[in-house]
């Protein structure tokens, strides 16, 4: 599926300015809207909106499906009578520039807890009745989802296999005695999960009105401690008691001579199969529920995944094992009819991983920042884009620019230099003119990028588990300049809507930022 021209920022919903610990779907949110619109940008990406799992990974989330109690806006709860304005005022002091997980959690979970016995208590029967309503059509899945939620914190976070046997292997009179138990704590989820869909939606509005699409993330993989896995067991390769016999990653590389071991299940794919990939299908719809257009994390384990025996420590005793992604895709487009995806097919990719991409006319992806280790003849670099691509500065995984560029071999240095004829000094923004001029039909711009951050803003440092996924901006940040530069360099490449092609003027006597 062909995009428009156009370009767009990475940022994810938490990074966001706020003042109860992390972004959410709160008035920031709609600002940045705004400043994405006066910026000339019309694409807004994320990282996978589910509950954070291991790590507060949210590519390690405790469902595919449901959305992050984080994101709850709770001013919005305020607004409607469910929450008081002095348990609002009463917040600690949470920093500014990073998402403190270990404190903000329980802060966020105790409001919405309070929200809730509200609106169970005293809500208007039209609000009763779209809770209701919202409960049925999402049955399928959130019903499961509310229960794990419930038991995760009866069991103190333990893994669904130490739960007792009968819940572990969901004996349905112990489903229903433990449905009975936790009726409150059950229905307590599932109004977080209402309240996260009624916002969201108003927030896509909101967006897609001002020409503004948003962008997900699905990862191919999901976490073992998670609802799917434990209400899903039989598509999984489990041992008797419920833990993975393999698990996911990719082998040894240039950048890990051990590989990378996940640690995700592996699926039964010839089950799936027989199911008609139902599970699938369900979960694409609901992602293109949410989102405009969904980038598919790690694509090329549609066609081959590395399987690791879940013995093994590392991923050097892997091997590849095939997958029916010719047969999974073309479910998906009978089914749904369409498939606005972007391919994420870094890594080892092969000629069949590039015809499943290309067999369904995705978009794959070029990261400037892979672009200058070798020579001219480098795939990442502008002069072999093609127009049917997605071009990024850098992802999510990797340093902001300007840090890759301090930390960059002096050869990288040299060559980034000379191909942008860039004298190194704000090495960002040659790499983002760069990827604006390219022919390639979509540009993304991680947000620290167009600010100009080093590296301890980055998002994620692959291979840890501490410090990740923490990072915020503040708007004092943020200033004219940021939004005026990036606009007149999305308008003079043509990646503006044609009405706004116009570049601002300047008031007399003042230099272009």
């Amino acid at each position: 599926m062909r995009f428009p021209r156009s370009s767009g920022i990475l940022l994810h919903l938490t990074s966001l300015p706020g003042p109860h610990g992390c972004g959410d779907l709160g008035p920031a949110s709609y600002h940045f809207v705004d400043w994405m619109v006066i910026a000339g940008q019309s694409l807004w990406q994320m990282l996978p909106l589910g509950p954070v799992g291991f790590a507060n990974s949210p590519y390690m989330s405790l469902s595919a499906f449901a959305g992050n109690p984080l994101l709850v806006d709770l001013q919005e709860l305020k607004e409607l009578g469910w929450l008081r304005a002095e348990e609002l005022a009463s917040v600690p002091l949470f920093p500014e520039d990073k998402v403190d997980f270990a404190s903000v959690v329980p802060f966020r979970l105790a409001l919405l807890k309070k929200a809730s016995d509200r609106f169970f208590a005293d809500s208007a029967v039209s609000q009763q009745r779209d809770f209701a309503e919202y409960c049925r059509t999402q049955k399928y899945w959130l019903d499961d989802y509310a229960l794990f939620e419930a038991l995760h914190a009866a069991h103190c976070g333990s893994l669904w296999t130490t739960w007792p046997e009968e819940l572990a292997r969901r004996e349905p009179s112990a489903l229903a005695a433990a449905r009975r138990h936790f009726h409150g704590d059950v229905r307590f989820h599932q109004f977080i999960q209402w309240c996260f869909d009624r916002q969201w939606k108003s927030l896509k509005k909101y967006a897609n009105d001002r020409g503004v699409r948003l962008v997900g993330d699905l990862p191919i993989f999901v976490a073992h401690h998670s609802t799917d896995v434990w209400a899903h067991a039989d598509l999984f390769y489990l041992d008797e008691r419920g833990n993975p016999e393999v698990v996911a990653g990719v082998p040894p590389d240039y950048f890990s001579e051990t590989g990378q071991r996940w640690g995700n299940p592996l699926y039964k794919w010839d089950v799936m199969k027989k199911k008609k990939f139902g599970w699938w299908v369900n979960r694409f719809r609901a992602s293109l529920n949410l989102f405009d257009i969904v980038r598919i994390d790690h694509f090329r384990g549609f066609e081959a995944y590395w399987e690791i025996p879940a013995s093994e420590k590392t991923a050097v005793k892997g091997r590849w094992v095939k997958a029916p992604g010719r047969d999974l895709f073309a479910t998906i487009l009978r089914r749904l009819g369409r498939l606005p995806i972007i391919a994420e097919d870094l890594g080892v990719i092969t000629p069949e991983v590039t015809q499943l991409r290309d067999g369904f006319g995705l978009p794959g992806m070029k990261v400037l920042q892979f672009a200058f280790a070798e020579g001219p003849e480098n795939a990442f670099l502008p002069h072999h884009h093609t127009p049917h691509c997605v071009v990024y500065t850098g992802t999510h995984d990797n340093d902001t620019t300007a840090g890759w560029y301090e930390t960059a071999t002096e050869h990288e240095r040299d060559f980034v230099r000379r191909y942008t004829h860039s004298d190194g000094n704000e090495i960002q923004w040659a790499l983002i003119n760069a990827a604006l001029r390219s022919v390639a039909d979509t540009a993304v711009v991680p947000f620290q990028d167009v600010l100009g951050l080093g590296s301890r803003h980055r998002m994620n440092l692959p291979g840890t588990t501490q410090g990740n996924w923490e990072w915020r901006f503040v708007w004092n940040d943020v200033g004219p300049h940021h939004a005026l530069k990036l606009y007149e360099a999305t308008a003079l490449t043509a990646r503006c809507a044609p009405d706004r092609l116009t570049l601002p003027a300047y008031p007399s006597g003042k230099t272009r930022p």
